[in-house]
């Protein structure tokens, strides 16, 4: 408890009494009692720091020269040993929020008092009108071939619902029997909700019937990632201490996707509180490859929608996990602008990264779904009004399309990269060379993890991640402890650092309309999670691969599969937009995605 100068001058004279009684002579010791009395600041004497108790366990120099190795800052002998003598006066009671007499609890749903917001001052906040026109494509006939239904793009799956030729409760019927034949090979579903599913197709049914139709998601069956809270229904985190939370309350996005009435059909794997695709039911594994993970952390979203067992799901994404389970499984994800989307509701990894998205088997489906689930909530303070303005039949000639040439040369670019780079022209799209500065972007992961172990604080500290079944060096129990000894400052820092990015990246898209790159450069990746740019991912084409693919460190005790002959798996590419301009990253999406022409190839055996 911090104490007046008044106080802390007593204290020293106390110590001085002690000092006398050692050396001096009776004189000395009387003159030192006379000290004893506490010394009269004039009034107004502020408070000064260095003048509470000691608390906190002993350090000494030795222990600065060894916390300097984990922060990489140098100190003298001598800075050491004033930083030891009084460390336990001037910070160790820093502390008290969480080990003192005054312990404060922070509730899971407390959010940081600083808020992020992605849009610089003076910067263009997106389109200034809402404005969404879908393909008038007509479905077609109705596939005699259920898997041929299960596998329709929800462009389709809507229209023939909203003409009657299909009613929910047969398509629900349909996912329902897909996932009971596949889940077993996928493991990609946490909890089916079967009685909820049939009870809303059959409510869908009836008001389309009676000419309430709501949309193009009305009738649809969908799966969410389960880390979105579901009312009365197993909300796990994919994660062993968790298995049995049950919330109260729907998430903001449950609740707009049931508005919009769509059927919820299962919640959906992921790795565990939001890394990769190891959760404590299994390994989620890539529908067209299954010797491999689906990549995550939204793998069930992505092996569930590649497979057919929905019609569309829910990802999130804090530093690439709708980005690299699309691109593996060869789905639409598309991640909106940050603040687009409402995270109410939905588990806390990252105050100021966290995105929630569709991810779909077509790239107008991705949009059909972010508009239902777009527009601020009250629950999540970073939320913003935004518009989405998308044409489908708008043209998309003249628009530039920036790309990294050296990106483009080497790892992790593909063959398919470079195809894609190439028919831009033939589209109408102009190719636009655009540079960043060789700067260490893998710096801002500093926010990531602080802001994940700061998350997951109590978990960490009481030793529940141990339940984790993944325990490796690089999964989240032995990051959220190592993150413990991150400096304050460097993540000042780093959040300092992260504003000077953002001005490059708008420095870029004064320049273009959008960005081409590699799906998973690991530099675009940190980038534009962290300036909260959109990004759309989809199917671009097909590689061979001679081994199995995994988001974890090498492992040499445990090696991947190898493959001879390879095998043949999807490539995706990714589109960064303009902050909230989802609807030109949609337009050129599409037209991408004609031209390629391998959006409607399934895996093998699915």
């Amino acid at each position: 408890m911090s104490k007046s100068r008044r106080d802390f001058l007593t204290q020293t004279s106390l110590g001085l009494v002690g000092a006398a009684v050692a050396s001096n002579s009776t004189a000395q010791i009387h003159e030192a009692e006379v000290a004893q009395e506490p010394t009269q600041l004039p009034p107004g004497a502020p408070p000064a720091f260095g003048t509470g108790p000691a608390v906190g366990p002993e350090v000494s120099p030795a222990t600065f020269a060894e916390a300097e190795k984990l922060v990489q800052v140098n100190l003298t002998p001598a800075d050491r040993a004033l930083a030891a003598e009084s460390w336990r006066v001037n910070l160790a009671s820093l502390y008290e929020r969480r080990t003192g007499p005054r312990t404060i609890a922070l509730e899971p749903a407390l959010a940081p008092f600083s808020r992020y917001h992605s849009v610089l001052p003076g910067q263009p906040a997106g389109p200034q009108r809402d404005q969404f026109i879908r393909t008038k494509t007509e479905p077609g006939p109705l596939p005699a071939n259920d898997a041929d239904i299960a596998f329709a793009p929800v462009t389709q799956l809507s229209r023939w619902i909203e003409q009657r030729k299909l009613t929910s409760e047969r398509l629900t019927q349909i996912y329902l029997r897909r996932i009971e034949q596949f889940d077993p090979k996928l493991r990609c579903i946490i909890t089916l909700t079967r009685d909820l599913a049939l009870a809303q197709a059959k409510k869908a049914d009836e008001e389309i019937t009676a000419g309430k139709y709501r949309g193009p998601l009305h009738g649809i069956p969908w799966g969410g990632k389960d880390l979105l809270d579901t009312a009365g229904i197993p909300t796990t985190y994919g994660a062993e201490p968790f298995r049995n939370r049950i919330p109260k309350d729907d998430a903001a996005v449950v609740k707009r996707l049931h508005a919009a009435g769509a059927v919820l059909l299962a919640k959906l794997s992921l790795g565990a509180l939001a890394l990769n695709d190891i959760w404590f039911g299994g390994q989620t594994v890539n529908p067209w490859l299954l010797e491999e993970g689906a990549s995550g952390s939204s793998a069930g979203p992505g092996a569930a929608t590649a497979a057919g067992l929905v019609g569309f799901s829910i990802g999130s994404e804090t530093g690439g996990s709708i980005v690299s389970p699309s691109m593996r499984c060869g789905i639409a994800g598309l991640r909106p602008t940050y603040g687009r989307v409402p995270r109410t509701g939905a588990m806390t990894l990252c105050w100021s990264l966290d995105k929630l998205g569709p991810m779909t088997r077509t790239v107008e489906d991705a949009l059909l779904v972010l508009q239902a689930i777009s527009g601020p909530d009250a629950g999540d303070l970073s939320s913003v009004p935004s518009h989405l303005d998308f044409d489908s039949n708008a043209s998309i000639k003249g628009l530039r399309v920036g790309y990294f040439p050296a990106w483009m040369k080497e790892d992790p670019a593909t063959t398919v990269d470079r195809a894609a780079l190439d028919i831009l022209p033939k589209l109408g799209l102009v190719p636009v060379e655009v540079r960043l500065p060789n700067w260490p972007y893998n710096s801002l992961n500093v926010i990531l993890f602080a802001e994940g172990a700061g998350a997951f604080e109590e978990l960490t500290l009481s030793h529940g991640v141990d339940q984790l079944k993944v325990q490796t060096p690089d999964a989240w129990p032995n990051l959220f402890r190592q993150s413990r000894f991150l400096s304050a400052v460097d993540f000042v820092q780093a959040d300092r650092f992260r504003r000077k990015v953002a001005q490059q990246m708008a420095r870029i898209f004064s320049q273009v309309d959008l960005l081409l790159v590699p799906s998973l450069r690991d530099e675009m990746l940190t980038i534009s999670n962290q300036t909260g740019h959109p990004s759309l991912t989809f199917r671009a084409g097909f590689v061979e691969v001679s081994e199995a693919r995994s988001d974890w460190a090498p492992d040499p005790k445990n090696p991947l599969p190898k493959f001879s002959p390879p095998r043949r798996v999807p490539h995706g590419v990714t589109l960064i937009g303009r902050l909230f301009e989802e609807g030109t990253l949609g337009r050129v999406g599409i037209a991408l995605e004609r031209a390629f022409a391998v959006s409607a190839q399934r895996p093998p055996s699915f």
